[in-house]
């Protein structure tokens, strides 16, 4: 297992085929404001892959965009609101299709209001993750070693989180609804995007 870091885009073919897990990292959580630094990548084979966009990047990267716009590969996210929205500001592709292991935990594990990514490894996975670097300086001209760590650490056990949840999600007879939520997502994206952040159109008011 090993952590790969990569400047300005991903190397070609050094993904196996099949679902990948996606986070990004930016400089704060307004997406139009904050620019987007670090998205992290990995096939579930036991490496992650880092790659990081410098101030004033073009964000011209072609492969890692194939990836992320490729219609065929499953995108596994834990919150895939923001990221969708994050990627598709910068990087000016929508990386769908969706599985959202946030949503996923909030159908299925109704008996706590705990559904952050430390809580969902610790419980299913019986492993501890730190989240002491969330809030660090993304966008310094080096990251530091605990930064790696930590931006690798979010993607490093989505791939089982997500055999999980599909087997939860059956046995509790949630899977269609859960796979329309997933199915929505890029269009909530998109609504976030165009100023719509938090108001529910779907609501009376």
């Amino acid at each position: 297992m090993a952590v790969h870091f990569h400047e300005e885009d991903l190397p070609e073919g050094v993904l196996a085929p099949g679902p990948v897990a996606i986070d990004t990292e930016t400089m704060g959580l307004i997406t139009h404001r904050d620019r987007l630094c670090v998205v992290q990548i990995s096939d579930g084979q036991g490496d992650e892959h880092l790659v990081r966009f410098a101030p004033g990047s073009s964000y011209d990267a072609p492969n890692l965009k194939a990836v992320l716009a490729d219609p065929a590969r499953l995108k596994l996210y834990h919150f895939a609101r923001f990221d969708l929205a994050a990627i598709q500001h910068y990087l000016g592709v929508m990386a769908a299709p969706v599985f959202c292991t946030k949503i996923a935990s909030k159908l299925t594990r109704t008996y706590t209001d705990r559904h952050g990514l430390k809580n969902l490894v610790n419980e299913l996975l019986g492993k501890e993750i730190s989240k002491q670097q969330q809030s660090s300086d993304w966008g310094a001209p080096e990251l530091t070693d605990a930064q790696r760590e930590y931006a690798a650490s979010d993607v490093r056990f989505l791939h089982r989180l997500q055999a999980i949840f599909v087997e939860r999600l059956e046995r509790e007879g949630r899977t269609e609804i859960a796979q329309a939520c997933f199915d929505f997502l890029p269009a909530r994206a998109m609504l976030d995007l165009a100023g719509w952040p938090e108001h529910d159109i779907f609501s009376h008011e």
